[in-house]
């Protein structure tokens, strides 16, 4: 298991994406400014974080989330294609969903990637999947769970969309609704090394972009009237963002709205961008002109004109593939309110990050706690939690 795991630390390296020109708007080069709703001043380095083992004998896990429903549950995504049930410490025996043979899991970022329950589920029982499909294409489909909810129905699959990719590597795949009811989805940029295609600058690609869909009118889906780029000859309405590497896993903060993305990197830089919950959509986020705050192609010199820079950055001496987390908004724990954290996949390296009312972040380096996090997730009451994909362990993020 040793030797499996270097391999894949190894693959990390090069450019794994949840594992790692010029163009956008005609506003200068911008950093994110405050929202209204400023979180409060940073914690002292100090902050005492740790983990508590909830459950495990996951295989391979993605993600984890809750479905709103009231019910308390916790629900695991493994990559080969199943949806497992967490109720209290107990994991439910048979999967929630099981999807396994629509699901193309050999490439080692393919399989299931994300869920999003609906808003209302427990009245609809909708949720939503991406997945890599057996043709290759990063998917997007939503199922049906039974009237108890305590199980989705396989057959019920329905197909939103799926996107060529050109590439098996840098295939996003977080989905997550926000508070305007939209989904919202991420997309990497079709993979290999260095956007060769170009796409997260491309406006007529969906690669390299953040998406925005209703998933309530339509068929299969319809486009917000507000999205920014409805109506422009040459691009894709769907996109809400773009200039992205591959957005692995962002989050909405519950109480402000504000989303964090964490954009895996190239070789050199992991980076944190930040949309505040007033943006109107259309960010450039900058590659592959720029990885992090650095330019990349052109290598020095580029023009950074309209480009939202990163609110955070780490370098590859601390890792090489950032795995985006929460801003804490529960309550067993005041101290980490309004803290988003952040760790590295490669390294175990452990970061918390906070806002203050002119929109300075200041971040902290951690004691290092468990390595191989593929994903943190939020329950009902906003406690954090995460998932170790090499270990196949759900760990509730606590403090001392």
């Amino acid at each position: 298991m040793a030797l499996v795991f270097k391999v894949i630390i190894v693959m990390l390296a090069a450019g794994f994406g949840w594992s790692a020109g010029c163009g956008g708007d005609d506003a200068p080069a911008t950093t994110p400014g405050p929202t209204s709703s400023p979180t409060p001043l940073p914690p002292s380095p100090g902050v005492a974080v740790k983990l508590t083992k909830v459950a495990s004998g996951f295989t391979r896990p993605t993600f984890v989330t809750n479905a709103g429903d009231g019910s308390g549950r916790l629900f695991v995504v493994e990559k080969s294609g199943k949806i497992r049930i967490v109720a209290g410490s107990n994991v439910v025996a048979e999967p929630f969903l099981d999807i396994t043979k629509t699901v193309r899991s050999s490439g080692n970022e393919q399989g299931l990637l994300g869920l999003a329950f609906h808003p209302q589920f427990k009245q609809n029982g909708r949720l939503f999947v991406a997945y890599t499909a057996q043709n290759g294409d990063n998917t997007v489909a939503e199922y049906r769970a039974s009237p108890d909810l305590n199980r989705a129905d396989a057959a019920s699959g329905r197909v939103l969309f799926g996107v060529k990719d050109p590439f098996p590597n840098h295939n996003g795949g977080m989905l997550a609704f926000g508070k305007d009811g939209y989904l919202y989805v991420s997309m990497g940029d079709g993979g290999s090394a260095g956007d060769p295609n170009g796409n997260a600058q491309n406006l007529d690609s969906l690669l390299g972009k953040l998406l925005r869909i209703d998933v309530n009118s339509g068929e299969p889906y319809g486009i917000p009237k507000d999205n920014p780029f409805v109506g422009r000859a040459g691009a894709r309405p769907e996109i809400w963002a773009y200039g992205l590497r591959n957005p692995w896993r962002f989050s909405f903060d519950r109480q402000t709205g504000d989303m964090w993305i964490a954009d895996v990197g190239q070789n050199a830089i992991e980076e944190v961008d930040f949309q505040g919950a007033q943006s109107k959509g259309g960010e450039n986020y900058g590659w592959r002109t720029m990885e992090g705050k650095n330019c990349f192609k052109p290598e020095s010199n580029c023009d950074q004109s309209g480009l939202t820079l990163p609110i955070a950055q780490y370098t590859h001496d601390k890792g090489c593939s950032i795995t985006g987390g929460y801003v804490y908004r529960g309550k067993a724990f005041p101290a980490f309110q309004g803290t988003y954290f952040y760790t590295d996949y490669c390294t175990g390296n452990f970061w918390s990050l906070r806002r203050d009312a002119s929109g300075k972040a200041t971040v902290a380096e951690l004691p290092k706690i468990v390595g191989s996090v593929s994903s943190f997730g939020e329950d009902e009451a906003g406690e954090v939690y995460l998932v170790s994909d090499s270990e196949g362990t759900l760990y509730q993020l606590v403090g001392p």
